[in-house]
């Protein structure tokens, strides 16, 4: 059956190669973009050329290097896994058989632009654009809005293109999200404390109007609801900060500093805000993080891994590309 209509996953991106030379490169496109970093460019492109690009490949590189496997960055190993179930998943549904599911990379490759130019050449008529980010931010979501108002502009035919916007507010998110942590305690048992810690941003793209932090808070209280959590049972922070500006609080390195000194016994780690493992979960959560929680005092640290290729995630994609592929 030839295909008529695409769903494409669309996630960050990640360096080709664990070395200094392809996380160089995937820094600079990354940092370049004004949606990321918001600093005027005669300010923030010194900067990043004179230190960052001359200080951090090597050190991230490093990083990389303790999580990367056979099948290569984790983060796009998992993604070409979703995509294939995803693909699985609507061909067993006759009216969306003639989908066909890729993926495409906001930074890196494969390219958004190159993907939907390959999908228009095939003629596709209708195309689904899932952006893996449950919660919005102009940070990541809007920069796939923007590498689309670019192709579109350069085309004379367009196909018809639909992104989901978000979806932290969908039940069955909410859902996925709880199971993984019920699998988790019916495996190890539930600990004292449960941190959903997601990837922070600058409070000034907060004041200025990103929704990202309400759609945070929404997760966090959502979950710990349909877990039937007490309020001193878990808590909410942020990751992954960059610079010396103020950016979302609590930050997650400081929380479980002060777990670690009360004492605390046990804790479980989720990060709702990615929807594949990658660095950030697997690097920074699993060694950083809970380095410093046991370094302060505390005592059984465990990480609870991302949605991945769970069934009841890719049911949930295919809810959602069912939503945009629908006439």
């Amino acid at each position: 059956m030839s295909h008529t209509k695409a769903i494409v996953l669309v996630n960050l991106g990640t360096p080709e190669r664990p070395d200094p030379a392809a996380v160089r490169a995937f820094l600079r496109e990354f940092l370049s973009d004004p949606r990321v970093v918001e600093i005027p460019r005669p300010i923030w492109l010194p900067i990043l050329y004179g230190f960052i690009l001359t200080t951090r490949p090597r050190a991230v590189a490093e990083a990389y290097k303790t999580i990367w496997t056979e099948q290569g960055s984790p983060l796009r190993a998992i993604t070409e896994q979703q995509t294939a179930d995803l693909q699985q998943h609507l061909q067993a549904q006759t009216s969306f058989a003639d989908t066909s599911v890729h993926y495409a990379m906001s930074y890196g490759q494969p390219s958004l632009p190159s993907v939907i130019a390959q999908l228009q050449a095939q003629g596709i008529e209708r195309i689904g654009i899932i952006p893996l980010y449950p919660q919005y931010s102009a940070t990541t979501t809007a920069v796939v809005y923007d590498q689309l108002a670019k192709i579109q502009l350069a085309s004379r035919e367009i196909a018809d293109t639909r992104v989901c916007k978000s979806y932290y507010q969908r039940p069955a998110y909410i859902k996925a999200l709880a199971a993984s942590v019920r699998a988790h305690w019916a495996e190890q048992g539930q600990a004292e404390r449960l941190l959903m810690s997601f990837h922070g941003i600058p409070k000034r793209c907060v004041d200025l109007g990103d929704p990202y932090y309400q759609h945070c808070m929404a997760t966090a209280k959502n979950v710990a609801a349909e877990l039937q959590l007490d309020d001193e049972q878990w808590a909410i922070s942020f990751q992954s900060r960059l610079g010396k500006a103020e950016w979302l609080k609590p930050y997650t390195v400081e929380l479980v500093e002060q777990w670690g000194k009360q004492g605390l016994a046990s804790m479980d780690v989720i990060c709702p805000a990615f929807a594949a493992d990658c660095l950030e979960t697997l690097e920074e959560i699993s060694g950083e993080v809970k380095e410093e929680f046991q370094h302060a005092g505390g005592g059984e640290f465990r990480y609870i891994p991302c949605l991945n290729s769970n069934a009841d995630h890719i049911e949930l994609l295919a809810d959602i590309s069912r939503g945009l592929l629908a006439d």
